[in-house]
């Protein structure tokens, strides 16, 4: 199973994941719909999965903000009417004074460059969050196909069971009608095969399960699919553990601290323009009634002490900043864990599949063809026959087990490094 991560498209681009070809059919039970790919599985999901629709909405809500950010200072107009409805001569509306005027803000210190900057930031890490995000889900959606692809393989070695048991019920029915056998053994026989019915079916509900959970990545309630296409043994080639940890320091979920570091950077940046005091400016003219003259007027103001006033915000806003440089140290310290571990799960799986596939199970496969031979001929007691089928069929059984421990292994890899094993 190829895992191929494609980055690329619009700035920082949208993540998508493809499916390479390569794949095997497995399944063990005979369906005349068209198999689903994990290719196909993903393209859906990549369409119609709800949770991706929420950041179309965190990016119209920021390009909202940053519209607003871009605003300058709006102007005010302002009527003033003095000395009427008062006592004596400024009785009634008899020497009213009239003043129209325009006003203003200048701001300073670059507070509006600091909030665009401040904007730029969260869409930058809204994207990278998106991607990150992404591949969060579609690495949980390739999980869930492995293991579902692990069950139809349990699904076909459950088969496999039941044919041995039923088989192994012929011979020892053979055998009891001959007085070679006691009838408790045949009894004993006939319950394994109906142990191996029961196993079979549990199997076969369990995929039903788990395509209904797959489904409900893109959406849907009911699958339209039967079967599930892939090979649980292919692996495909391997990296250096020192190169994919290169790639995950350059990831969407390191990318993100960067982002936020920016974030940081321009906070700091507005709370310091914050200290400079913002001019706001005034001018008109002035009507006097009593006289019937005008005259102009004009005003300029400013905040006294706002850098002493405004320390605190600057003093918070580095500590988050220098917040930031630790949470990302750290990050990167469980995500080397989490690669390495991984890396090494994967590897070890590998050669144990490799181990039971070559020598293993074609030992255990011999063995249980003389015990049956021998048991036919009377030399072998059944217990016997039964524990070298049942130690066959639990090895095959961790031969799928080892191999879906390393596609999930190879999987989780790709995510954190945001890169195909291969390439």
């Amino acid at each position: 199973m190829r895992f191929i991560t494609l980055i690329g498209c619009r700035k920082i681009g949208v993540i998508v994941l493809i499916l390479a070809g390569g794949l095997l059919p497995a399944v063990g039970y005979a369906s005349t719909d068209t198999p689903l790919t994990l290719k196909d599985a993903i393209t859906q999901t990549l369409a119609q999965n709800p949770q991706l629709y929420q950041y179309r909405f965190v990016n119209d809500a920021l390009n909202a903000q940053k519209q607003t950010g871009a605003l300058r200072p709006a102007m005010e107009l302002e009527i003033e009417v003095e000395n009427f409805a008062g006592s004596g001569a400024f009785k009634g509306l008899d020497s009213p004074e009239a003043t129209l005027s325009l006003s203003s803000v200048i701001e300073m210190g670059g507070k509006r460059k600091a909030r665009m900057s401040l904007v730029d930031a969260r869409i930058h890490q809204a994207e990278w969050e998106q991607q990150a995000s992404t591949l969060d889900l579609l690495g949980e959606l390739t999980a869930s196909y492995i293991e579902s692809l692990a069950t139809q393989a349990n699904i076909r070695l459950a088969e496999e069971s039941l044919e041995l048991s039923q088989s192994l019920l012929n011979t020892v029915k053979t055998r009891s009608n001959k007085g070679a056998t006691p009838e408790a053994e045949v009894m004993r026989a006939q319950a394994a095969v109906a142990r191996a019915e029961i196993r079979l079916a549990a199997l076969v509900e369990r995929l039903e399960r788990q395509k209904v959970r797959l489904a409900r990545f893109w959406g849907d309630t009911t699958p339209a699919f039967s079967s599930l296409e892939g090979s649980l043994f292919a692996f495909g080639s391997s990296q250096g553990f020192d190169r994919l940890y290169a790639r995950v320091k350059t990831s969407p979920a390191i990318q993100v601290f960067a982002s936020e570091a920016r974030i940081k950077d321009a906070e700091v940046t507005l709370a310091r323009a914050g200290g400079r005091s913002d001019l706001t400016w005034r001018a008109g003219i002035r009507r006097f009634e009593e006289t019937g003259d005008s005259a102009f007027t004009a005003g300029l103001s400013i905040p006294l002490f706002s850098k002493k006033r405004n320390s605190g915000e600057v003093k918070a806003a580095l500590a988050n900043r220098n917040a930031v440089d630790y949470a990302r140290q750290d990050l990167l310290l469980r995500l080397h864990a989490q690669l390495f571990e991984a890396y090494s799960l994967r590897r070890q799986s590998i050669a144990a599949v490799n181990k039971t596939e070559s020598e293993i199970i074609p030992a255990l496969e011999n063995a249980l063809k003389l015990t049956r031979k021998a048991y036919e001929n009377g030399r072998y007691r059944y217990l016997d026959l039964i524990a070298a089928q049942e130690e066959l069929l639990a090895t095959k059984q961790a031969r799928i087990d080892a191999a879906s421990t390393a596609l999930i292994s190879q999987a989780l890899i790709e995510k954190l490094s945001s890169e195909s094993l291969n390439q």
